[in-house]
């Protein structure tokens, strides 16, 4: 597949009255005239011309900024440090469209049906809730489609300003599934702003403020936890009454961590189903067994009852808000595909039980 795009750039010249994120008056500014969203996201939504084998049924967008994010995340190429490309998250491209296209394109998809949820990625820096909740409000007003935003919110006062500005869900990131590595890759000691305490706090908040259910998380297989450690993160989680969404880590050139490698795919399968189990209350972690080396050896599950899972094929597909599928956010389309962004052919399903060691 290729897919050719064309980026016009305006160059202009800013002053101290204009805003340096949106070039916008400052007492005007509500969001940014740019709109960044990823690349499948903009063939769907109508912005640029390209063929897709798997289409994202939600739209995702992120906020415009010409600089990077103030937080200095290991492995994001948005991070204040990092050599990566600035239109870059994760392994997909976010090209920059104007406000107008952006809203009229997602008015356009969602009465089609060509979306059903439009999801807000959002980097830190001072302006950005204000950006986050002009946004929302301005796509309430073209069109009825639930919104969800990821974001790090900061304080509870953001939570619901969030909330009040229209946002259905709220994601905010651990992606770390113990302190130690959350202190390596996002806080402290990555010159990052974070602490994993208080982002639970925050999560904490926002179910009080969303509801239960309608909270999320992402959290990252592949950082250097064992898969204990992630399952018990994925219960942690749970127990508050937030939803644990997996990415397999992805190395982004230019990052901190471009020589990590992407974890296993035996070592997500088991992941994934792990978190299958515990996050549709079928068990909890502590029916699980592991081996020294905190490796999943027993689900806790009768073995028919195990293969009738891994037979729906659904705890392989991507996991987060409902209608979100991601198609290859973690992966190349020649594979190995960790999150599927569509329901498994039986070839796929019999590929899962040799990986599961099933068979």
């Amino acid at each position: 597949m290729i897919i050719i795009l064309y980026e016009f750039r305006i160059n202009s010249r800013e002053t101290p009255e204009t805003c340096s994120e949106c070039e916008r008056p400052l007492a005007v500014q509500k969001i940014p005239n740019k709109i960044r969203v990823s690349l499948g996201s903009a063939i769907v939504l109508g912005l640029i011309n390209g063929r897709l084998d798997a289409k994202p049924t939600t739209a995702y967008l992120m906020t415009y900024r010409r600089g990077k994010c103030l937080a200095n995340c290991g492995f994001c190429p948005q991070a204040r440090k990092s050599r990566g490309r600035a239109d870059m998250l994760s392994r997909v491209s976010w090209p920059a469209f104007s406000k107008k296209q952006v809203l009229d394109g997602i008015e356009a998809a969602a009465k089609s049906g060509g979306i059903r949820r439009v999801c807000i990625q959002a980097l830190n820096y001072p302006q950005v809730h204000e950006h986050i909740c002009g946004l929302a409000r301005a796509i309430s007003k073209h069109v009825k489609v639930p919104i969800s935003v990821s974001c790090q919110p900061i304080s509870p006062e953001n939570i619901r300003r969030l909330a009040e500005a229209g946002v259905e869900r709220i994601g905010i990131p651990l992606d770390a599934a113990t302190p130690e590595i959350f202190d390596k890759v996002k806080g402290a000691s990555a010159g990052g702003p974070y602490n994993m305490e208080r982002q639970l706090e925050l999560l904490k908040e926002a179910v009080r403020v969303f509801g239960e259910g309608k909270v999320s998380t992402h959290l990252i297989v592949g950082l250097g936890e064992s898969e204990r450690e992630m399952v018990e993160m994925i219960q942690k989680c749970v127990d508050i009454g937030v939803l644990p969404a997996l990415f397999a880590f992805t190395p982004v050139a230019g990052t901190a961590l471009e020589n990590l490698k992407q974890p296993p795919i035996q070592q997500y399968r088991r992941v994934q189903l792990a978190r299958h189990l515990i996050s549709n209350k079928i068990l909890r972690v502590e029916a699980m067994t592991f081996d020294e080396n905190g490796r999943i050896t027993c689900f806790g599950v009768d073995k028919q009852a195990l293969k009738q899972v891994v037979s729906s094929g659904e705890p392989f597909r991507t996991s987060g808000c409902p209608d979100c599928n991601r198609p290859y956010y973690n992966e190349k389309p020649s594979g190995p595909i960790y999150n599927f962004p569509r329901p498994l052919n039986r070839e796929e399903i019999g590929k899962a039980f040799e990986e599961l060691s099933l068979t």
